[in-house]
Parts: structure tokens; C-alpha cells; sequence
């Protein structure tokens, strides 16, 4: 074991000679606290004068490098690492971040962004004398072509298929000026370019690394990389030179650095949380969720004062899909077919009480539209879902030939075994009403497999938002799409003709108008029973100040500050 810490001490000792720019304390004391606290019971409040902030990455973390940012692991850490040329603020409206500003052509084709001068690339042996140079539009054009290079085979490359001018898509004007065209209008782009995909790198630094890219970041964000021992920790430390500032001039971050750990048990990862050795959880899990929450989704008072619990909603809708393609011989053999079963599903079951008593009313009964709380378009009086009426239920039932459920075949759910426990609470709901309800738990590859090929009649399901627009959530329901990411092969014209009025349209309140009416369609329609939408939850410690929640749940630290804990001297 000894000899185990100490090849990994030499190790970190070498990488961080790479490291530029950083003073020997500051070395010094990120060496000793990775190597504590990977492999010695003790405090992290060793140099309290340094601010550090600590959570874990219970999944691990793939890659840094943002063509791969696929999951939310990856995405919170090249969040810290590099810009975008927009961001989602707190109420998910897109701000100008490396871009100052941009305007869109008359036939909203041509995007042009104003790039701000003052970024530069974090300091790296990849650039001359290891200076990082300025970021100017030409790192935009090689990022963005970066994504879709088949060479790259990153998981973003969809972003811009079918969407963006194959020919001179992405254009540098001038250093400073960067230019996106599309090959028809759709809106939506902008929020594409906020996702973590659309990062900005440099071209210097993907040469240097090449495959190793993934573990040598370099980007222009609030923080940046110092190390990095795959399974034990990562550690980043402050952008001295970061562009952001405060209202009050002050230079962003507040923080001196992050410490990410890898305890792959939830149980290990709560036991340091309540150590003071994590700075905050992200959700809860179901093991202790009532150990520290009531059913009303509120702390139980042991905990109150000690920790703060932070709530938000969450772009993800949970729901149970419903194949509804009437060519395929799995929907014509089915009751499913009919529209007013499926809505008899919708009206038949207590979302309410399922969320009391299942979920400590973390998330919120799905009572209006596919498209979830949290974003602008969201609006419970202009799209009306459905809400528990048994005697509706039974109404719906006899008018579709089943009075009581009387000859109603079983309809066989299928669903993930994480699920399985929400699954028999509908099951014995619907079953009162005459709905009999077979449940099937398989693998999520297996669903996933099944869902794609069309062979799932009935099927829990959930879609997170890649990008903050509603549109992301009507595309599922799009006619022509395919599966994915519609998995439902939902088709009616009348959606059909107002969702391709809404990509193509720039005023963002007649697109709401536009979104509300197809979620409504939807409804109408009902090829899915919405279950919940989904709240981001997390666990903080009370010297934590300006942790703020959103809707994408997506980690800011920027304005983020540690204060000593009252318990330190």
C-alpha cells in the first residue's frame, strides 16, 4: 500500500510540473490534499485559506474533452473549463458569453457573432513559451467543424446534420466576427450552441494531445486543469486571467480551485458529505431520501440549520410512451390504439399521491404538457393535461367499447427495474378502474433497443432537455422523424405544420404560442401518459454561499464562495 501512495504522489509530483504559472504553494498544497484526502482519514480543512470546493462523481467522469460531453458527469466538468459562445442564465434565457453580441438575418439564415477580444486560452505547453494566446472566430470554426469531422466521431455531431450549410457552414470574417449558416431556419440553434458540444477549443492543444485531448484540457474558463488520476481525483484550479467579472468589478471565480472525488458508492459519498469532506450532493438517493426528507419534500428537522436544501425545477419529463403507429401490427392488436384508452391511462391513476408517497414529492405531478417546468414556453393555463378522475377513466372506458374494463385486454408495461416500484403503484391504480396492467422489468439497453426498433407497445420513458427550448421536447413527436426521437411514431399533420412554423420563427412569444398549441395536440392525442416533471435537488453545507440551481441542472461555480465552517477555529 505504501508503495502505492507513494507512485501516486510521483506521479501527481510530475504532472504538475507541467503546470504553469503556479506558485509552490499552491502546488504544494493541492499535492497534499489530493494525497490526504485520497488516502488518509482526516479533515479537508487543512489550509482553510484556500477556497476549495469539493463534490463527487459517483458515474466517474469518460472525458474532458467537450466533443464527448454527453452525459452530465462530463458536462459539469468542461463546464468549468471552457466558454460557449452563449450561455443559459438562471431563468434559461441565452446570454452572450465568449460572444458579446449577434444578429440574424432577415431570412434567418445567417447568424453572425461579435466575438469579445480580451479571452485567452488557459496557459499550456501547446502554445509558444506555454503562454496561452487570445481566442479569436477561427477557434469557433475549427471547434464547430471539430464536431461534425467523422474523425472526431463525437456523440454531438447531430447537432448540426440537416441543419447547418455543409459548404460554408461556419465562417471566420475577421478574428473577431464569426458567421453560422443554415440551410433552413430553425431558431432553436441558438440554444444548441449553449450546450457543452459547442465549447471552444484550441486547435494547438488537439494536435499536441490527440487522443490524450481527453485528459489534457485546455479551454478559456473559470477554471483550469492541474491533475488529473483517473479513479482517485481531479483537481482544477482558478483562471487568473478569466474575463469574467462581478457587478462589483470583481474577478470571477471567488474560488481558488475544485476537487472532484470518484466514490462510486452513494452510501461512502453520504457518510463524507456529512464529514464536511463534500461541499454538496446532487440528488438524493432512494436509500436515505427518508432519512433526511419528509413527504413533503422538505428537510426533517434533525437536519434543519445544518445543511441547506436546494431545489429547482429540472428539464426532464418521466412519462410512459405509447406506440401509436397505426401500420404496425403491435398498435392494430392492441386496445392501445384507441385514443380514448390511452386517455383513460392519462385520467386513471393519482399522480399527486404517487409523488407524496413515492417520490417525497420530489418533482411535480405532470398535470399539464409533455414540455416540462423551467422553461418560458411553460404555461399550466394555456396547455391542460390530465388530473386523476376515476369516474372520467370509466367514462372514456365504456365509450371505447370496455365498460368497466369488461374484455379489456392485459397491455404489457415495459420498464427498468429502478422503476419497478412506481410501476406497480399504477398498476394497482388502473386495476380498480378495470385497466389490467402486466409490468415487464428489463435492462435499459434492452428498452432502449426495443423502443428504437418500435417493438415496445408500452414503455416507461423519460427525455432531459439537450438544449433549453421546447423544441427539443416537440421534436420527439415530429412525423417526420424517426425513432429516435420519435419513439411513439406519433403522426398528424395539423403538429406537423406548427412545429415547422415555430423552428422558423424569431419572435420568441408567437413561438411560445406556437409550442403551446402543439403540446396540446399531444395531450389530445395522448400517445404518452406524462408522469412528473423532474426537480434538480441538492444537499448543501451552510458555509456554501451563491450555489444556485437551474433548470438544466448544470454545475455553476463561478460565483460560488466557501466560507470557514463554524466549527473551524
Amino acid at each position: 500500500m505504501k508503495l502505492k501512495r507513494l507512485f501516486f504522489i510521483q506521479t501527481i509530483k510530475e504532472r504538475l510540473h507541467l503546470v504553469h504559472d503556479t506558485s509552490l504553494f499552491f502546488v504544494s498544497y493541492f499535492l497534499f490534499l489530493i494525497c490526504i484526502s485520497s488516502f488518509i482519514s482526516c479533515t479537508s480543512h487543512v489550509h482553510p485559506d484556500k477556497k476549495i470546493f469539493h463534490y463527487n462523481e459517483s458515474s466517474g467522469i469518460a472525458s474532458l474533452d467537450p466533443a464527448f460531453a454527453k452525459n452530465q458527469s462530463i458536462m459539469w466538468a468542461v463546464h468549468q473549463l471552457y466558454n460557449t459562445l452563449i450561455e443559459v442564465d438562471d431563468k434559461m434565457q441565452l446570454v452572450p458569453s465568449l460572444a458579446k453580441s449577434w444578429e440574424i438575418s432577415s431570412d434567418n439564415l445567417t447568424f453572425t457573432f461579435h466575438i469579445r477580444t480580451d479571452i485567452f486560452f488557459h496557459n499550456n505547453d501547446a502554445f509558444p513559451n506555454g503562454k496561452g494566446r487570445k481566442l479569436t472566430a477561427q477557434d469557433v470554426v475549427y471547434s464547430f467543424e471539430r464536431i461534425i469531422d467523422k474523425n472526431t466521431a463525437s456523440p454531438g455531431a447531430w447537432i448540426f446534420n440537416d441543419r447547418v450549410d455543409s459548404v460554408n457552414g461556419f465562417t471566420a470574417i475577421n478574428d473577431s466576427t464569426f458567421q453560422l449558416k443554415l440551410i433552413r431556419p430553425f431558431q432553436p440553434i441558438l440554444g444548441i450552441l449553449s450546450m457543452q458540444y459547442c465549447s471552444i477549443v484550441p486547435k494547438e492543444a488537439v494536435d499536441k494531445y490527440g487522443n490524450d485531448f481527453r485528459s489534457h484540457p485546455v479551454g478559456t474558463g473559470p477554471f483550469q486543469f492541474v491533475v488529473w488520476e483517473e479513479g482517485q481525483a481531479l483537481i482544477l484550479k482558478k483562471n487568473e486571467h478569466y474575463f469574467e467579472h462581478d457587478s462589483s468589478g470583481y474577478m470571477l471565480p471567488y474560488l481558488d480551485g475544485i476537487k472532484i472525488s470518484f466514490y462510486d458508492s452513494k452510501a461512502t459519498e453520504f457518510l463524507e458529505f456529512q464529514q464536511d469532506r463534500l461541499d454538496f450532493i446532487n440528488d438524493i438517493d432512494p436509500s436515505f431520501k427518508d432519512e433526511v426528507l419528509t413527504k413533503t419534500g422538505h428537510l426533517k428537522k434533525e437536519w434543519e440549520g445544518k445543511i441547506t436544501l436546494n431545489t429547482h425545477p429540472y428539464l426532464n419529463t418521466e412519462f410512459l410512451g405509447i406506440l401509436v403507429d397505426p401500420d404496425n401490427e403491435l398498435v392494430r392488436s392492441s386496445p392501445l390504439c384507441f385514443q380514448k384508452i390511452r386517455q383513460a391511462i392519462n385520467y386513471g391513476f393519482d399522480k399527486r399521491k404517487m409523488m407524496l408517497y413515492l417520490r417525497n414529492s420530489i418533482g411535480t405531478p405532470a398535470e399539464s404538457g409533455f414540455v416540462p417546468m423551467g422553461l418560458p414556453s411553460f404555461d399550466t393555463t394555456a396547455v391542460k393535461g390530465y388530473h386523476y378522475d376515476v369516474t372520467k377513466a370509466r367514462q372514456l372506458l365504456a365509450e371505447a367499447g370496455y365498460p368497466n374494463g369488461k374484455g379489456l385486454p392485459t397491455i404489457k408495461l415495459l420498464t427498468v427495474p429502478i422503476y419497478a416500484d412506481l410501476a406497480s403503484y399504477i398498476v394497482n391504480e388502473l386495476q380498480q378502474i378495470g385497466i389490467n396492467i402486466e409490468v415487464e422489468t428489463i435492462q435499459k439497453s434492452l428498452l432502449l433497443e426495443q423502443t428504437a426498433k418500435s417493438k415496445a407497445l408500452f414503455y416507461r420513458g423519460s427525455w432531459i432537455a439537450d438544449y433549453p427550448d421546447a423544441e427539443n421536447y416537440l421534436s420527439v413527436f415530429y412525423g417526420k422523424n424517426p425513432a429516435p426521437p420519435n419513439y411513439t411514431r406519433y403522426k398528424n399533420p395539423a403538429f406537423d405544420i406548427l412545429y415547422e412554423k415555430a423552428i422558423a420563427e424569431k419572435n420568441d412569444s408567437v413561438r411560445y404560442k406556437l409550442y403551446q398549441q402543439m403540446d396540446q395536440l399531444i395531450m389530445n392525442d395522448a400517445p404518452v401518459v406524462p408522469l412528473w416533471y423532474d426537480m434538480a435537488i441538492h444537499l448543501v453545507h451552510t458555509n456554501i454561499e451563491g450555489f444556485e440551481a437551474n433548470s438544466l441542472n448544470l454545475l455553476e461555480l463561478r460565483r460560488v464562495r466557501k466560507q470557514t465552517p463554524p466549527n473551524l477555529p
